[in-house]
């Protein structure tokens, strides 16, 4: 059993009170509080060297995520979501403006299933970015370097560690925020950030593993709230959002990246387990991520949106169900989703 210590900002209020801390570890790694979790090379290389079942279907699958041009939106004063791909969303609510894991720019090493336009020159005022965790198709040095150069005075929030990381890459303008795990940030009434616990991991170079914290962010303003999972696998901590919030409006999860399961599932979900997990969150609506950009595991690009949507069926909640392309918002005000196929 790993011995830990436990950490937070002390800056931050906790909201969880028989909290004790993020746990972390005598060499500075911190730990998934119900499933610790290290990557093993043996592991990598049994999925890298062996049987790939859906090797010919994944070869053969030509289905692709459109791509719309959100610049109407960005141009506008509605309130809503739009989707930049992948986990890049931009929020704007009551004229507050958030950007969340932004990566613009082709991820070496990892093939891309479809070509996004950068949206930096068409993005409006951008007031907070949040950052869920380090992996690279979620915190990218370019897309936040050009987005602090634009954007001098946003405030960025991240969890435990990545300030470090952030520093260099952003101008000191830019406030950096860093939460533990069940930290809250609160501007007034206005806006409240928390931070809360997924089933993850870290890392971006050999030695760093787990090093800087992951984690998801619940997003309150005014009466609405959505949840932005970052990346996890499934475990309680979605039952537990039920406890902890009234309603949740919105719950933004990952589809993609599954395959194998034997292997993924410890970080990632399949849409089969999304579903449970938006299920135990009690939220209102679901809109899926992480999936249709990268080809990061082993299924085809499109059984991640196929999958959801047989699941959801199943459940009888496909009417809860949001699916976007890339480019295309909810519109907050018109209580639209502007969804084609």
């Amino acid at each position: 059993m790993l011995e830990v210590t436990y950490t937070a900002n002390d800056a931050l209020a906790t909201i969880r009170p028989d909290w004790l801390g993020t746990p972390i570890t005598a060499k500075g790694r911190y730990v998934n509080h119900e499933y610790p979790y290290l990557t093993s090379l043996s592991a990598v290389l049994k999925w890298k060297l062996g049987p790939t079942p859906q090797a010919t279907e994944k070869k053969h699958d030509g289905r692709r995520l459109q791509v719309a041009d959100p610049a109407a939106f960005f141009a506008s004063s509605d309130d809503g979501i739009v989707w930049l791909g992948h986990a890049s969303f931009f929020i704007r609510i009551g004229g507050i403006t958030i950007l969340t894991d932004p990566v613009f720019y082709k991820l070496p090493f990892v093939r891309e299933w479809i070509t996004i336009p950068n949206p930096i020159a068409d993005l409006p005022r951008i007031d907070y970015l949040l950052v869920s965790h380090d992996h690279r198709d979620h915190c990218d040095q370019r897309s936040i370097t050009e987005l602090g150069q634009k954007y001098s005075h946003m405030q960025v929030h991240v969890g435990l560690g990545l300030k470090g990381l952030l520093h260099s890459w952003l101008p000191q303008s830019c406030h950096i925020v860093e939460h533990g795990w069940y930290q809250r940030w609160q501007q007034t009434d206005v806006l409240q950030l928390d931070y809360l616990p997924t089933r993850h991991w870290g890392r971006r170079g050999l030695t760093d593993t787990n090093k800087r914290l992951w984690g998801a962010f619940m997003i309150s303003v005014g009466d609405r709230r959505i949840y932005f999972g970052g990346d996890s696998g499934y475990g309680s901590h979605f039952a537990e959002l039920a406890t902890m919030y009234e309603h949740i409006d919105l719950a933004i999860l990952g589809i993609g990246a599954y395959s194998p399961r034997w292997f993924m599932h410890h970080v990632h979900m399949a849409p089969e387990l999304t579903s449970k997990a938006f299920a135990d969150m009690k939220a209102s609506k679901l809109l899926p991520m992480h999936y249709g950009k990268y080809d990061l595991s082993d299924e085809p690009p499109g059984e991640p949106r196929e999958l959801i949507q047989k699941e959801m069926e199943q459940a009888g909640r496909i009417g809860d169900l949001v699916l976007l392309n890339i480019g295309e918002e909810i519109d907050f005000a018109a209580g639209l989703v502007r969804y084609t196929e």
